[in-house]
């Protein structure tokens, strides 16, 4: 993990020089319309540049974002300060529900949540966002990985129904049948399967039962769940926590957003015919296959992710974590800052980082378009 470790920091250094070399040759310029810096600089030229941009700004949630946070988060600070503008964004990876919980308290300006908002809380969110409901805006596509940690075992191959078996803790051995049939060359342990969830309100563990209960509901029974319903078994607290857990024990297994896997084993999961590893292209296929969400604002977007497609190269254990923003802001300052930093998330700029940070699906080009088009409509003050 030292190594993963070193890497984030050095890409964050690389982005922020990046972005501070950006503002420094063209994003000090004094006029507000140039429309190619809108989608290059997040929207920046739009909004009359950064240099307005003042105070904190501060947001929780999704735990799976982390890393992609830190660079965005650091990146755009260094483009704020090299117009003259002085803007604090922080983000606190608290796991999806609890950062939906602060955004709904007005704790925090902005959430992150690999599950998008319910109805009562787009209901209650009317009380924060000026009346207005608050928005979710799809901003990070990546896998969730499920990883192990088996002396001995480099490679895995594991089915839907298997991996059910295993958290629903019907099967307890690395030797048993079900696993070996999938895996003929791998010399499996007569050594006990150790399952680890995460023990906050996790958006990743929803992504994760909603996937097993959509293609193994015989053996994982107990739906979609953001709290994991099953007591006992080991645990970790947000990814950070899963990973550790997973990495301090033989025979052990967890699911988590494939940015953190480290130098875990990671399996390889059926889909159709095949066994199809974790990569960003898998994960943005899945989407692409998906429809929308039914009964959802025009501007909420949001995917109801199809776990059963069965075509080929698509890696459906994938989340979508969402930038969840109000659609009205009463502070003009507050509400400018948001939208200044939402769009850079949401640029080119800001995908590539992310990508390069933590191996994400950039978002399309049609999909980036119609972000930037509900962030533009957020009104404040």
């Amino acid at each position: 993990m030292n190594v993963r470790k070193n890497k984030l920091v050095s890409l964050a250094a690389l982005g922020l020089t990046a972005g501070l070399t950006l503002a420094a040759c063209g994003g000090s310029s004094d006029n507000g319309s140039g429309d190619g810096a809108g989608s290059d600089n997040g929207g920046a030229a739009a909004a009359g540049g950064y240099a307005e941009l003042t105070g904190n700004l501060a947001g929780s949630g999704a735990s799976s974002t982390q890393n992609a946070q830190t660079a965005w988060t650091e990146t755009f600070m260094g483009l704020v300060g090299a117009e003259g503008g002085d803007l604090t964004v922080t983000y606190d990876p608290t796991g999806s529900g609890t950062g939906r919980e602060q955004f709904l308290n007005g704790e925090v300006k902005f959430a992150g949540s690999d599950a998008a908002l319910g109805e009562e809380e787009l209901e209650a969110s009317t009380e924060v966002c000026n009346g207005e409901q608050a928005v979710d805006l799809p901003l990070y596509i990546s896998p969730i990985a499920v990883v192990f940690n088996i002396e001995g075992v480099d490679s895995l191959n594991l089915t839907p129904e298997v991996i059910g078996g295993i958290f629903a803790g019907d099967i307890t051995n690395w030797n048993d049948p079900a696993i070996a049939e999938s895996n003929p060359d791998a010399e499996l342990p007569d050594l006990d399967i150790v399952p680890v969830h995460r023990s906050d309100d996790s958006g990743t563990t929803e992504n994760f039962t909603e996937y097993l209960s959509e293609t193994a509901p015989d053996a994982w029974t107990h739906g979609p769940i953001e709290t994991w319903p099953i007591p006992g078994g080991q645990s970790g607290d947000g990814t950070s926590g899963l990973i550790s857990t997973v990495e301090g024990g033989n025979g052990t297994i967890g699911y988590a957003d494939a940015s953190q896997a480290g130098n875990l084993g990671v399996a390889a999961i059926q889909v159709g015919e095949e066994f199809v590893e974790y990569s960003a292209d898998a994960a943005a296929k899945a989407v692409d296959v998906s429809p929308r969400a039914e009964g959802r604002a025009e501007n909420d977007i949001v995917f109801e992710l199809d776990r059963t497609t069965t075509e080929e190269g698509v890696y459906p254990i994938v989340l979508v974590s969402y930038l969840v923003v109000c659609g009205s802001y009463s502070d003009a300052a507050e509400g400018e800052a948001v939208k200044s930093y939402a769009s850079y998330i949401t640029s080119q700029e800001g995908q590539q980082l992310s990508a390069e940070m933590a191996g994400s699906a950039p978002l399309t080009q049609e999909l980036s378009d119609e972000v930037q088009g509900v962030i533009e409509g957020i009104s404040v003050g």
